[in-house]
């Protein structure tokens, strides 16, 4: 990772907010720009600072995190954002995945793996913790979709970039990886989601997981 990360912090918790500034000082590259103690104040700064990274918070009086996630996507802002919260539950974690988070950790992460987790978003991953990866793989097979690449229609292109997917590597990697352009990747992962009917990365991932190397 090259390139300075901005980041905005948005937690309606001041101690977690003072934390989490202290561990952003600790990671080279990463620039703190703006603090917001609730939703509505963090979708202001988001539009007015552009940060290319949002820490936000799921739980909030004034407003939830799948809120502000709704109001940034709607307001068509290019930036990544994880989502920092206590709750390990796995409706929360599909709501916020399927939100279109890059990310979702939980606040009693050891400091030494919250810092290689936002690393890890920096470089274009999409990050959750593993405990989690249960509960994700439990709710996607209680719904209803392709159980096999073969089910779903993958072309062998589709095949190869979802299990670069699995991997961990973003579409740029992918790109590299593969020699073709991360345009042509993401128009790829857009027709891989649609064709296995999920609705984010770590989805295609736990499902590739499950069914390609089980």
């Amino acid at each position: 990772m090259t390139e300075t990360q901005r980041v905005l912090i948005v937690d309606d918790h001041p101690l977690f907010r003072r934390g989490m500034v202290q561990l952003l000082q600790m990671i080279p590259g990463f620039q703190l720009v703006g603090e917001a103690a609730g939703g509505a104040e963090g979708l202001m700064l988001a539009r007015e600072l552009r940060p290319d990274l949002i820490l936000l918070d799921l739980n909030m009086r004034d407003m939830s995190g799948l809120e502000v996630l709704r109001g940034l996507r709607a307001a068509r802002l290019d930036m990544r954002v994880v989502m920092v919260t206590v709750s390990d539950s796995g409706e929360d974690v599909v709501s916020a995945l399927r939100g279109g988070v890059d990310g979702y950790l939980l606040k009693d992460m050891e400091p030494e793996a919250m810092l290689e987790a936002l690393q890890a978003v920096a470089a274009g991953r999409t990050v959750i913790p593993e405990q989690l990866n249960n509960l994700l793989a439990a709710a996607l097979r209680s719904e209803s979709r392709p159980q096999s690449v073969g089910a779903a229609g993958l072309t062998e292109q589709e095949t190869r970039i979802l299990e670069k997917i699995a991997e961990g590597l973003s579409n740029k990697q992918i790109g590299r990886e593969l020699d073709i352009a991360e345009g042509t990747v993401k128009v790829h992962v857009k027709h891989i989601l649609r064709k296995l009917d999920l609705r984010s990365r770590v989805e295609a991932a736990v499902w590739a997981v499950e069914r390609m190397r089980g």
